[in-house]
């Protein structure tokens, strides 16, 4: 007996592209796809580095966080409407979240977005989500890249320059991530090597 081969039907594109609502309302989709300039982008399997640096930074985060805000991780922040990315992990206003049912934020309502780079999304990471959250005037970014021969978290902090509407590196941090803005946080980076 012969199994039978598996096809894949993809869904096909708008002529405009993707919207939003059809992020939301298209049936089957992956876990975390994300939506980018009307197009869907599916998520590739992640490294280790990936989900130790996710899991560091956001036991930081929380540790820290005033009782004004919320840490969050991969969760849809709609910028638009052809473009809901999903940052790793984000730092919005504690009115953002409505019900345990939610399954999106408002750009208006992120203070921090955070993007853990991985091979397969180098240039989105890099590139195209700072420019889309820099011009929806989310606060701050931080990018977080494994470096060294230690394979350590390095994370470049941004923050929004409200005349030109792009981000401004304010810091490269190696070995501890230690700031007063949007908060004071103080996460100790070489702690990966204990997870």
């Amino acid at each position: 007996m012969t199994a039978e081969p598996q096809h894949t039907t993809w869904p096909v594109p708008p002529p405009d592209g993707y919207t939003v609502d059809d992020l939301f309302n298209l049936p089957d989709l992956p876990p975390h796809t994300e939506l980018i300039d009307g197009s869907l982008v599916f998520v590739s399997p992640q490294r280790d580095f990936h989900t130790l640096a996710m899991y560091l930074l956001e036991a930081g985060l929380r540790r820290t966080v005033p009782e004004q805000f919320r840490v969050r991780r991969e969760m849809t922040v709609v910028l638009g409407p052809r473009n809901a990315p999903e940052p790793d992990l984000l730092v919005l206003r504690a009115e953002a979240v409505r019900s345990r049912e939610q399954t999106r934020y408002e750009a208006a309502d992120v203070v921090l977005a955070v993007e853990v780079v991985s091979p397969d999304s180098e240039e989105r990471d890099r590139d195209a989500k700072p420019r889309k959250y820099a011009a929806a005037g989310i606060p701050h970014f931080w990018l977080v890249e494994m470096a060294g021969e230690r394979q350590h978290p390095t994370v470049r902090t941004y923050e929004l320059d409200p005349v030109t509407k792009s981000y401004a590196i304010t810091g490269i941090h190696h070995e501890r991530l230690k700031l007063t803005v949007p908060f004071t946080i103080d996460i100790d980076l070489t702690e990966i090597d204990h997870l």
